[in-house]
């Protein structure tokens, strides 16, 4: 393949990842981004995404040769949007403004056989009603003399390299000439298989793969909730049901986060209200986890005066420093909103360290709730439990 010269809009977990692996396999690639600091980190060689593996890609000589970063788009062959899609809180529905705006800023460079990709996740039937015809103000015609394909990002935080090399990739697009465009961009650094469809299919496989893990989380956390009615342990009774060889349940947790299972099954709703009932008493349930997390610690210390809790864990998942939409900053929201004290540490988010160890952090505590399990945490938890529990008031521990 001829390398390219492609404009990457959006430099953060999706953008920033897909720029380097780009600009490794030989394309000449310019990262845009509307954060002057952004810009400046990527041009100084500085990742300002914690992956060790991304941080050895950007120092390779060809990464620094062919990537480049600034504030606007310029004329390139190909254009990928890789910018964030997030939920309105109040409407529920995908908030698209940055993806228009992103759109937009390129219309002005489009020239004739250009590609323009969308990794963003956005609604079915964004490509061709918003993305097409925002495309067509540049006097192109969108599967004629201008080329328009979503594929759907594949990051994973704490293992973005793995995932975005050896995934299978979905490529999407209304006409076969711009899918084999967009075929060939990403054959040049992904070792997955590429999977040709058109748009709308692309657009809703990756809400489906999202939708299909909401609803899993859901079914565990629902049985946890009998279980705890029951007055059972839910573990033992989940690790019993997964012996039938056509069973498995997932662990009960806090609820979800992240950049996309707690977002993209709205976007499902949004477009087929009728058909998407069972995903929206998902997302129902497993918004509601923290409120519960937070009912089962205030009832670990019911009777205490004034009682002191520490909460570990702030990532929305184990191994991560990854915060976004963590139900266990929730959590800790809701227990100081109830008059609580609440200590909140993670080992691995910037800023919320241990003062020195874990058994000093519960110096007094009257409750060590566990939110996200990191390994490193765990590790400390079995290794100084006496120590743990020898330094707190009422040695309470609380596993979810």
């Amino acid at each position: 393949m001829k390398p390219k010269n492609i404009v990457v809009i959006g430099t953060g977990y999706v953008g920033l990842p897909a720029a380097l692996l780009l600009a490794r396999a030989g394309h000449t690639v310019i990262g845009v981004d509307i954060d002057e600091n952004i810009v400046r980190a990527i041009n100084d060689g500085i990742l300002h995404i914690k992956e060790k593996q991304l941080q050895a890609i950007m120092d390779d000589p060809t990464v620094k040769e062919n990537l480049k970063a600034q504030s606007a788009p310029c004329e390139a062959d190909v254009f990928l949007i890789a910018v964030p899609t997030p939920l309105d809180e109040r409407k529920k529905v995908a908030n698209l403004s940055i993806v228009v705006e992103a759109t937009k800023s390129l219309v002005p460079h489009l020239r004739e056989s250009n590609l323009v990709i969308l990794e963003s996740t956005v609604p079915p039937l964004t490509c061709r009603e918003l993305i097409t015809p925002l495309l067509e103000h540049s006097g192109l015609k969108v599967g004629a003399t201008l080329h328009l394909a979503h594929c759907p990002e594949r990051i994973l935080p704490g293992d973005v390299f793995y995932e975005i090399v050896h995934n299978d990739r979905i490529i999407g697009a209304a006409d076969e000439k711009s899918r084999a465009m967009a075929a060939e961009v990403y054959a040049s650094f992904v070792q997955g298989e590429l999977l040709l469809t058109d748009d709308v299919t692309a657009e809703l496989v990756k809400l489906m793969e999202n939708a299909y893990r909401d609803v899993n989380i859901a079914l565990a956390n629902e049985f946890a909730a009998v279980a705890r009615t029951l007055e059972i342990d839910a573990g033992e009774a989940i690790t019993l049901a997964n012996r039938h060889p056509r069973v498995n349940i997932l662990k009960p947790g806090i609820g979800v986060g992240g950049h996309c299972i707690p977002i993209d099954p709205w976007f499902i709703k949004e477009v087929e209200l009728a058909n998407s009932r069972l995903i929206f008493t998902a997302r129902l349930i497993n918004d509601e986890m923290p409120a519960q997390i937070a009912a089962q610690i205030r009832a670990a210390v019911r009777g205490i005066e004034n009682p002191r809790i520490v909460a570990v864990g702030a990532a929305y998942k184990a191994n991560t420093a990854d915060t976004r939409e963590s139900p266990a900053i929730e959590i800790a929201r809701l227990l100081r909103a109830d008059g609580c004290r609440v200590d909140h540490f993670d080992p691995l988010v910037e800023g919320m360290g241990f003062p020195s160890t874990l058994a000093a952090a519960c110096t007094d505590a009257d409750c060590l709730a566990l939110l996200v399990e990191h390994k490193v945490v765990m590790e400390e938890v079995t290794n100084s439990r006496a120590e743990i529990e020898q330094a707190m008031r009422m040695a309470s521990i609380l596993r979810f």
